[in-house]
């Protein structure tokens, strides 16, 4: 076993102990997926049977990339039959075995988020509801809350502060909506996302047998990210595991960042309460970035009160400092990050344009470094954009084959009954929603025989929507007789997509071309789902398997290396996991980093482990930076540093010059403790003192703003060394501006 000789002596004793439950703590770039890897390597090579090992992961291209690694320390041969992949398609595999068993059948639908948004819109209009009140978005993050959490329908309708807190968001319904939502997934033999996970949990709670054959076939479980699981996925993790409790989870209390997602921080905190005996392996050493970086995220996160205490510590060069800038604006920051990309790669200090990546907190904040690298002609791209499978044509044609497949499901088959045209237009399909509910029966089976469901339309629309039910028949009837490829292939002809996509594309219109396009390239990746099978063993391939494969995808599996140098742009919750040897982290202030959102310690704890993880991306350098006034809800505010900047050991960080045109706060480098102390303290809560200011504005002046419109002055002063204007616009109330950027011009 050579191969254990490429790890580390923590490492090599987290591989090497599988005795019993084990949590192993791994900083930052410490390694963490290398001990999954070699753990599993291990067990293979000490004789354990691929099948009986259980390797859950939060992507399926972590499932791949680590696979890929088995593969080559121990040979194809000895780890084909893993079961690895991540929780959702893991739960999937089991439940298409076991669906019956939950009143399913094995073809069920796997429903994504604009299915589930088609199905709670339909309810909210169902019953009369103010769908600006009941967001589809809102309703859904809800539901989500209640199934993570294990909270059935009847639970959901009962717990008093749920109740509490939806009769304070005003949504009275929620409960019932709850409620519809899920028989309407059910009616439509379809599960959501979260569905997966407890549909699962259920079966392994209600069905004895059940759970005793797959603990009984797993003989070791091993869970990445560990910090990121829910309360199901930890309930899943507990019943598969027991008796014998022969499972180690890799994760980092110190990233964790997703309890938006559901993601209860409490399951890697308390882990060795939850399981008698579990022994605690830490991995401290920091492959990724310099020392400097490392001891300024340390020196930041061990603010944190609830927390696993480790030390990470790098052996790499020492490094710069972080690189911290003021900025006047948004805009300037913009502007100060791009010139000094520019300038990074004009001196050669980067070789290319994709060693850097600029982090923000909010998906808004991109349009000023877009304009501002679209103004220097620096190529970039946005990390997380539309995903080749939301895409509408790509949709619609996966659709046709998950119609045939699962014929209750409503949503597919609403998507393509007129695609292509074919006659069917909106009264027709509101008709035959209605005589679905009324006859309680599914769209197809109501479009199969119109007369015997009630359906009052004209001879030639009942012929139309016959016609149509007898192309999905044909369909349904090739599920099992061609493999992914060609069954694709033969559909999208047949039923006249490709032909129409061709046709539009004719035009040579760019978004038709593109359609047309994209719809190939499904083919070419169906083609190339199946020949992967091939060659991993599986000699026949049905469009049911590629239909669970996509659907399951998240947007780090469906991230494409780009071969053009571009600039990334991206969230901090996007970049984790990912590293670049230059990151910039912009918008460093109190009420957008932290957001505004986060309130109490739980919440900035959160915040602050968010920060963490955006500066553990940098391997060589960090640049932080904050505006002191930012446009937001559509109107200028001052604003306070982030609390955070203040959280770092000053001796890791190099003030640079400001990109204000004002006069330069003291640089807390040539201060000492005591005075850099009362410094930040006046940056985050600045007294307002005013005094007057020469200007050629004076109180009672009309002026005009190219954003506010008219007003009148009521005010010019100087405050905290900024000059400012406070004016009365029309309509828009009092703001108060910055006289240098205010770019006003007096009218008569």
């Amino acid at each position: 076993m050579d191969f254990l000789l490429n790890l580390n002596e923590s490492q090599r004793a987290a591989v090497l102990y599988n005795d019993g439950p084990q949590l192993v703590v791994a900083g930052a770039g410490s390694g963490k997926t290398r001990v999954l890897t070699y753990k599993i390597a291990y067990l293979l090579s000490q004789g354990v049977q691929a099948n009986r090992i259980l390797a859950l992961t939060f992507t399926n291209k972590a499932a791949r990339e680590m696979k890929e690694r088995i593969n080559s320390l121990v040979g194809y041969e000895n780890a084909k039959y893993l079961w690895m992949g991540t929780f959702h398609s893991i739960c999937t595999k089991i439940l298409r075995k076991e669906a019956d068993k939950l009143g399913f059948t094995r073809d069920f639908s796997i429903y994504d988020t604009t299915d589930m948004k088609s199905v709670v819109k339909e309810i909210i209009k169902m019953r009369g509801l103010d769908d600006k009140v009941y967001k589809p978005s809102t309703v859904l993050s809800k539901i989500s809350a209640a199934k993570n959490a294990f909270m059935s329908v009847e639970a959901y309708a009962m717990d008093s502060e749920i109740n509490k807190q939806n009769r304070f968001d005003r949504m009275y319904d929620m409960a019932e909506i709850y409620k519809l939502y899920q028989l309407r997934l059910r009616a439509a033999n379809a599960m959501d996302f979260d569905d997966l996970l407890v549909n699962l949990c259920k079966l392994l709670r209600e069905d004895a047998s059940a759970l005793h054959y797959y603990q009984q076939m797993f003989q070791y479980v091993l869970v990445d990210e560990y910090q990121d699981t829910n309360y199901v996925q930890y309930l899943i993790v507990k019943m598969l595991s027991e008796p014998e409790n022969k499972v180690c989870v890799v994760g980092d209390d110190a990233q964790s960042i997703y309890s938006f997602r559901g993601a209860d921080i409490r399951n890697i905190l308390t882990f060795q309460q939850g399981y008698s005996n579990a022994k605690l392996f830490k991995l401290e050493q920091n492959y990724r970035s310099t020392q400097t970086i490392v001891k300024a995220a340390n020196s930041l996160i061990h603010k944190n009160a609830h927390q696993i205490y480790k030390e990470v510590y790098s052996e790499k060069e020492e490094g710069d400092r972080l690189q911290l800038k003021t900025y006047m604006s948004d805009r300037d920051e913009g502007t100060g990050v791009a010139e000094t990309i520019v300038k990074l790669k004009r001196t050669g200090d980067v070789g290319s344009y994709n060693e850097i990546a600029v982090l923000y907190r909010t998906n808004a904040q991109s349009r000023a470094f877009e304009n501002e690298l679209r103004r220097l002609g620096v190529p970039y791209r946005i990390y997380g954009g539309t995903s080749f499978y939301q895409r509408k044509e790509i949709k619609d044609a996966i659709a046709y084959f998950r119609i045939a497949v699962n014929p209750q499901d409503n949503e597919a088959l609403m998507r393509i009954i007129n695609f292509p045209a074919r006659g069917i237009g909106d009264t027709t399909l509101r008709k035959v929603s209605e005589a679905s509910v009324a006859s309680d029966k599914s769209l197809l089976e109501v479009i199969s025989d119109p007369a015997g469901c009630g359906l009052q339309v004209n001879a030639g629309t009942s012929k139309r929507l016959t016609d149509f039910a007898t192309l999905l028949a044909s369909f349904a009837e090739k599920t099992d007789s061609m493999d992914a490829y060609q069954y694709a292939d033969y559909v999208l002809r047949t039923s006249g997509v490709m032909t129409a996509a061709a046709a539009q594309a004719a035009g040579r219109q760019a978004e038709d071309v593109d359609r047309f396009e994209n719809l190939q390239e499904l083919l070419s990746g169906i083609r190339e789902f199946v020949d992967r099978r091939i060659n991993e063993g599986i000699d026949f391939t049905p469009i049911q398997d590629f239909l669970s494969e996509v659907s399951l995808l998240t947007d780090q599996d469906e991230h494409v290396d780009d071969p053009t140098a571009r600039v990334t742009l991206m969230t901090v919750h996007a970049a984790k996991g990912l590293e670049f040897p230059i990151i910039f982290i912009a918008g460093l202030e109190e009420q957008l980093f932290p957001s505004q959102m986060c309130q109490t310690e739980r919440e900035i704890e959160e915040e602050r482990r968010l920060m963490y993880v955006a500066m553990t991306r940098a391997m060589k350098r960090c640049y932080i930076s904050y505006a002191r006034q930012r446009f937001r809800n559509g109107s200028v505010n001052f604003t306070n540093p982030s609390r955070f900047l203040k959280d770092i050991d000053r001796q890791y960080i190099q003030q640079m010059e400001s990109g204000s045109a004002h006069t330069e706060r003291p640089r807390w480098s040539n201060m000492t403790w005591n005075v850099r102390q009362v410094v930040a303290q006046k940056l985050v809560k600045a007294p307002t003192v005013a005094a007057p200011v020469e200007s050629s504005f004076v109180k009672g002046d009309k002026v005009r703003h190219r954003v506010f419109g008219d007003g009148v002055v009521l005010q010019v002063y100087r405050d905290n060394d900024n000059d400012k204007i406070d004016i009365l616009f029309d309509g828009q109330g009092k703001k108060t501006l910055l006289l240098a950027y205010a770019k006003l011009e007096k009218t008569i």
